[in-house]
């Protein structure tokens, strides 16, 4: 009884608009399309990995999703580090962003590595902080000042230090200003950027705390978070046992946004179709709809052609029914739908 207490409170505290801040619904409420991240660096294309077909893009666009998280991986784009960026590769990507702004949807690009270059993590060598700043100058110069395309630093650091990957984080946002580009960033937190453990020291300090570091020269920026409504927030479970601690959560996040004067985009969350999942979604919704000051919007995990059907969390259509967790999410687009107000182009 206490702790459903403790989560009301802090449901009521979040729900509450920020004066200093615009009150517009989340903007940007879209899917991942899974797919870009699979298989091994030298895997064949079609084969071993692969990208979302216009076709699937046109659904989720038709559904009312306005973003695409497009997942891919660090090493084939960049074969080297602070080599050239692979030109078969990058056109792969240009191809898919381009078929996804066709479908007037913006695109956040996800290089999907947890933290690391191959096996070795972000901050040592040969996995700098210089060479990670280097591939993003590279691929920022790519999409510079087109409208719709968002840059998410990295998906899901996890050991490394919080103090460390700020400082991986912040040379990587120095290099996307200093080559011109004044697109959106996102950046995400250590730990693997959990809304549940984002004020906890996890891991050299606490996101909470130690991003509050982060430096923008054009303060266009916002924080990526992951959250799970399984037991364990790991997004392996086919139940949702963990549904009232990942609605509280998203909840404390919330106020944590606000408190600060920053703003969040939940890039991670899924859940199979049982009661307790979808009533857990259902509040979810709610929160980041009645946040618009805090939140800029959300991308559900997940979908994509080679998404495995039995896999409880998938929404990428089939001949089978659609999911009902494909229906809330267009429900929950549907409602959130505004001008987009809250998200100000870059100053230049």
């Amino acid at each position: 009884m206490r702790a459903r207490r403790h989560l009301t409170a802090l449901l009521a505290a979040a729900l509450v608009p920020s004066p200093a801040l615009a009150a517009d619904a989340p903007c940007y409420r879209g899917v991942n399309l899974s797919g870009g991240e699979y298989g091994e660096r030298g895997g064949t294309y079609d084969t071993n990995y692969t990208y979302p077909s216009e076709e699937t893009i046109s659904y989720f666009a038709k559904k009312g999703m306005t973003i695409i998280r497009l997942p891919f991986r660090w090493e084939r784009l960049q074969p080297a580090l602070g080599g050239r960026l692979d030109e078969d590769e990058l056109k792969r990507i240009k191809d898919t962003v381009g078929l996804i702004r066709k479908h007037r949807m913006a695109v956040l690009l996800d290089p999907h590595n947890f933290g690391y270059y191959d096996k070795t993590q972000v901050g040592t060598a040969p996995a700098t902080d210089a060479t990670f700043a280097d591939f993003w100058a590279r691929l920022a110069v790519e999409f510079a000042n087109q409208d719709g395309i968002l840059f998410g630093l990295m998906n899901e650091p996890h050991d490394i230090k919080a103090t460390d990957w700020l400082d991986a984080a912040n040379a990587a946002i120095r290099s996307i200003r200093a080559v011109g580009a004044p697109n959106l960033i996102l950046v995400p937190g250590t730990a693997w950027s959990g809304a549940h453990s984002w004020e906890k020291d996890v891991i050299g300090g606490a996101n909470g705390t130690v991003m509050l570091g982060v430096r923008d020269p054009l303060d266009f920026y916002a924080y990526e978070v992951h959250q799970y409504l399984d037991v364990d927030s790991s997004g392996t479970h086919p139940t949702c046992e963990g549904a009232d601690a990942a609605v509280e959560a998203i909840a404390g996040v919330t106020a944590w946004l606000k408190r600060n004067h920053k703003r969040g985009f939940l890039g991670e969350f899924g859940a199979a179709a049982d009661k307790d999942c979808m009533s857990g979604l259902t509040q979810i919704y709610a929160t980041l709809t009645g946040n618009g000051d805090a939140w800029l919007g959300w991308s559900y995990w997940a979908a994509g052609e080679w998404w495995p059907a039995n896999e409880p969390f998938n929404v990428q259509p089939r001949k089978s029914p659609e999911r009902p967790q494909m229906r809330l999410l267009a429900e929950a687009a549907k409602a959130d739908a505004g001008n987009c107000s809250a998200v100000k182009p870059a100053r230049k």
